[in-house]
């Protein structure tokens, strides 16, 4: 079996934390917002048309994220999008989005035009995070 290989251009807009079951998570390098991507390991380039049970796994995926920028990065909203137009591989946003943040209430995609990179510390620390989060779920890079 070929070993799995994530799309270039989603490994130049963002870090590679590490690995649920199905989803490789990856953090977008502009540290404006919460702005994590997941990569299941599929060549499905559709989410619909994942398998039920995986498509069930990559959601489920998805909602720990979501839960993540709720919970411990005190976001109040979360959007999701598979939209994929730009990169044909199939990957998930999950963004943390609130009233003060700079695209407010734009979608992030074309109006985030603040940019501002993480440190290594921040990635640590953001990594760190999510393994106490969820530590049976997620393993870090």
């Amino acid at each position: 079996m070929a070993q799995f290989v994530i799309h270039p251009q989603l490994l130049l807009d963002a870090h590679q934390l590490g690995k649920f079951r199905l989803c490789h998570l990856l953090l977008h390098k502009n540290a404006v917002l919460p702005w994590f991507i997941l990569v299941p390991e599929t060549e499905v380039a559709d989410l619909l048309d994942l398998p039920g049970e995986l498509r069930a796994v990559a959601i489920d995926e998805a909602a720990v994220i979501a839960e993540f920028i709720k919970w411990t990065l005190g976001y109040p909203k979360v959007n999701f999008a598979g939209i994929g137009n730009v990169v044909p591989q199939l990957h998930l946003h999950v963004v943390g989005r609130k009233p003060d943040d700079p695209c407010w209430p734009a979608p992030v995609w074309g109006n985030l035009q603040e940019t501002q990179a993480y440190s290594a510390a921040e990635l640590r620390h953001i990594t760190q995070l999510l393994q106490r989060h969820s530590p049976a779920k997620f393993v870090a890079r």
